[in-house]
């Protein structure tokens, strides 16, 4: 599928420099103040360091470009994931979640919002759709899921939800504004880790809020002044410094991806593959319909939580990492954190390594 955001990302890497004067620092430059000079009566300047700042200010410029969308940034996935979800619910709302999506997504829902007076209720993701969306004031949705990367049709479940009066949040961690716009098949509220694979250098944990409703962007910006969820000046500046590579990195992890899941399945030591852009997945004709890019996670199960163990920490190509999306492969066993899988299923992050030199110590490991 021909990637419509590919003029954008190339676009996006001038956005600052059609804008400057002549001697201005073509890099971003940081700017780590908590202050700013403010003499007289206040006009709309910038205030204070929890609520303006330079570096963020020209991070959300990218981000808005990227997603189309006016953007918020944030210190972390689940600030952005706890501001969207602060900003839609209240006391006696219905909040639908996946069972089977990121697990701190529901511990947040059932241990904080629901002692708020917030009915949380939980679907599969394959099932999300069943029983109907009536009654549900937000609806948050996580696909591919992760991880076991069950996709859902964005734009049904969006047209449903609207209809019964609720409003949908996305979380496009997985496949990133270059893989998957949510917002353009009709989703109120886009989510995302950026400490993934936007920024893609596992240096610095952020996050974004991306939405075309005007209450709800001015919603999430109060719960992030007001509670003082604000990403710091360095981290900001280390994503924008990432995602000026994101389409680089994404293609070729995204590339890779696909022959070395096409390779797993075939691997007598393999179980098991789930990978989007495979032709047998159960998610494939759904992701070919919604998605322009198939990704770079792969789930394989091997026979045993050993084997499993022995293939991830033996790979001299892999890093044994609890998270994903960096320029170095990486793998976990998600099991030990509890996830509902087999003993022996690993999520695999596929990194920027050369194809055939990564695929090379994959299968040496797997033996």
């Amino acid at each position: 599928m021909t990637n419509p955001m590919l003029p954008r990302a190339g676009e996006m890497l001038h956005l600052r420099g059609n804008a400057l004067e002549k001697g201005d620092p073509v890099a971003l430059p940081l700017v780590q103040s908590s202050m700013y000079h403010l003499p007289g009566t206040w006009q709309g300047e910038r205030s204070y360091g929890r609520v303006d700042n330079p570096t963020w200010e020209q991070l959300e410029h990218v981000l808005s470009h990227l997603e189309q969308a006016p953007c918020l940034s944030f210190p972390s996935g689940m600030a952005a994931i706890a501001a969207a979800l602060f900003a839609t619910v209240r006391a006696g709302a219905r909040l639908l979640i996946p069972s089977d999506g990121y697990y701190v997504t529901r511990r947040l829902s059932d241990r904080f919002l629901a002692n708020l007076g917030v009915e949380v209720v939980e679907r599969p993701t394959t099932a999300f759709d069943r029983g109907g969306f009536d009654g549900f004031d937000v609806v948050f949705l996580e696909s591919p899921s992760n991880p076991g990367l069950d996709m859902v049709d964005l734009a049904d479940v969006a047209k449903q939800v609207r209809a019964a009066g609720g409003v949908t949040i996305a979380d496009n961690t997985t496949l990133t504004p270059l893989g998957q716009r949510p917002l353009d098949l009709g989703i109120d509220v886009v989510v995302s880790s950026d400490t993934k694979s936007m920024g893609g250098h596992s240096d610095a944990l952020m996050g974004h809020v991306a939405t075309r409703n005007e209450k709800i962007l001015e919603a999430v910006k109060e719960w992030r002044t007001f509670s003082g969820c604000i990403p710091g000046p360095q981290e900001a500046w280390l994503l924008h410094r990432g995602i000026e590579t994101l389409d680089v990195r994404f293609d070729r992890m995204c590339s890779s991806a696909q022959i070395i899941a096409e390779r797993l399945v075939d691997h007598p030591e393999v179980q098991k593959v789930r990978y989007p852009g495979l032709q047998g997945d159960p998610a494939h004709m759904l992701a070919v319909q919604q998605t322009h890019r198939f990704g770079f996670l792969i789930s394989l199960t091997l026979a045993s939580a050993e084997k499993a163990d022995s293939f991830i920490n033996s790979c001299p190509l892999l890093r044994p990492a609890t998270s994903f999306g960096g320029v170095h492969s990486s793998a976990e066993r998600r099991a030990r954190w509890g996830d509902d899988v087999a003993p022996g299923f690993v999520r695999l992050s596929v990194g920027c390594e050369p194809v055939e030199e990564l695929w090379a110590a994959m299968d040496a490991a797997l033996g």
